[in-house]
């Protein structure tokens, strides 16, 4: 049995992964897959492939990206979600801050940085037209503690995935300002370089098992009651979610990796550009 570590995010995203190693599909093919929830992040998550503590990771493009032109020596193995992130701008419910405005020169929570929530505040300041230069941040390393920042007003708003924090919202811990999407397919698996390099038919093996949950994960029955309970969302919700949510089958095309390292290069969170080759497997 080959054994094989994968990292991602405890959301809502990654539930065909799970419903795979329950169902046994990869152990059929003679392949243990260790699933680690990683709550801080794709910041974290980035260290973890770099330093071998990870075979693969669900991981945000953007973030992934920037980290490999910094050096980590991964790949961007396949696109996973083919549709932009919902980040949702939030603030503590009992703010003072109502509008995107209001939210100019404050600071930001972020889980880390080179994370999502980390380069998704420059994308947002440059939206609205605010100085990139002078954002200041706040390390939470997680939700939970991002709740902690902002009620007691450590940092003013923070940046996170809509439905994830939507039940913050309806229990009136956070108020969601508005949305702030990326502006390209949000999460890609990536894997480390050397596992790469030993393991192409054991990757092949996986990518085939997971591209065949995932073209097939809308059409189960009552997957939106599955997806609410497990993941403590309300049903109407999570409808609204599959509805702009499109898993993928295919690797990220160059014109995409090109625009998300441009991006990089204008607000300055990267200095190189890197070949498609030397990011994509």
């Amino acid at each position: 049995m080959k054994k094989v570590k994968i990292i991602g995010v405890p959301e809502h995203f990654n539930l065909p992964w799970h419903l795979a190693i329950e169902e046994n599909a990869f152990e059929e093919r003679g392949i243990q897959l260790e699933w680690t929830d990683v709550p801080e992040g794709t910041g974290r998550m980035c260290k973890m492939l770099e330093s071998n503590e990870t075979d693969l990771a669900i991981i945000l493009t953007e973030g992934i990206t920037k980290s490999i032109t910094e050096g980590n020596p991964s790949r961007i193995i396949q696109e996973y979600i083919s549709t932009p992130l919902q980040w949702g701008i939030h603030v503590a419910a009992q703010s003072e801050y109502y509008s995107i405005t209001d939210l100019a020169h404050k600071k930001a929570a972020i889980s880390r940085f080179g994370s999502g929530s980390h380069l998704m505040a420059f994308v947002n300041a440059e939206k609205q037209g605010w100085n990139t230069t002078n954002l200041e941040f706040e390390i939470v390393n997680n939700l939970d503690n991002a709740v902690v920042s902002l009620t007691k007003g450590e940092a003013d708003y923070f940046m996170w995935e809509h439905f994830t924090t939507k039940p913050l919202v309806d229990n009136n811990t956070f108020r969601r300002i508005e949305d702030c999407p990326t502006p390209w397919p949000c999460f890609v698996i990536a894997g480390n370089y050397d596992f790469i390099e030993n393991n192409r038919n054991t990757i092949k093996h996986i990518l085939e098992i997971i591209n065949l949950y995932t073209s097939e994960f809308k059409s189960i029955p009552s997957i939106d009651r599955t997806l609410a309970n497990r993941y403590q969302q309300q049903l109407t919700d999570i409808q609204e979610w599959l509805s702009m949510t499109r898993w993928s089958q295919s690797q990220l095309t160059p014109e995409t990796l090109k625009i998300v390292q441009q991006k990089l290069i204008e607000l300055n969170l990267i200095t190189t550009v890197k070949e498609i080759k030397d990011i994509m497997y």
